[in-house]
C-alpha cells in the first residue's frame, strides 16, 4: 500500500488561440453582464450545487461567471459542425457570439472553483472531476507539504 502523500503537479502546454477582438468591444458582452446581474443574487457555485458540498468554496469573494463550454477568446475557432452535435441550432456563425455570452454557456463558480488551485481554469480536467468526490484533493502549491 502506498502511504498518503502530497505531490506537486505542473502542466505545461501550448494553446493556440484564434484571432479575437478585445472583450470590451464584444457586442454581446452586454448579454453576459445582463445575465450576471439578473442571477448573481440567487446564484450558488455550480460545483457546490452539483456536489451538495460547499466547504471548499471561497465564500469571501463574490461568485464569478464562467464560460462553461466555449470561452469568449475561442469562439472564432469553434468547429460549428461539432458544436451543433451537442447544441443543436448553434451552427450559424453569426450567432455563436450571442450563444457564448448566453445562459446556455454560463455558470457561476466561486473563486476557488473558477480560478483557484482547484478551479476549472487551473486544475487538469481529470483532477477537477476527481475533486468532486475526493475532499481536499487540490490545494495551492504554497499549502503543499
Amino acid at each position: 500500500m502506498t502511504a498518503q502523500h502530497d505531490q506537486l503537479v505542473t502542466h505545461h502546454y501550448l494553446a493556440h488561440f484564434p484571432e479575437h477582438a478585445p472583450r470590451a468591444t464584444d457586442p454581446h458582452y452586454v448579454d453576459f453582464e445582463a445575465f450576471r446581474r439578473a442571477h448573481v443574487a440567487t446564484a450558488v457555485c455550480a460545483f457546490a450545487e452539483s456536489t451538495g458540498v460547499s466547504s471548499e468554496c471561497d465564500a469571501l469573494h463574490p461568485l464569478e461567471l464562467h464560460h462553461s463550454h466555449i470561452e469568449f477568446s475561442l469562439q472564432n475557432g469553434v468547429d460549428l459542425a461539432v458544436l451543433e452535435r451537442d447544441y443543436p441550432g448553434i451552427s450559424d456563425p453569426t450567432q455563436v457570439g450571442a450563444w457564448v455570452e448566453s445562459g446556455a454557456n454560463l455558470e457561476f463558480l466561486c473563486r476557488f472553483h473558477h480560478r483557484g488551485a482547484g478551479g476549472k481554469h487551473t486544475a487538469a480536467h481529470a483532477d477537477y472531476e476527481a475533486e468532486r468526490y475526493v475532499r481536499g484533493l487540490i490545494a495551492a502549491a504554497k499549502e503543499a507539504k
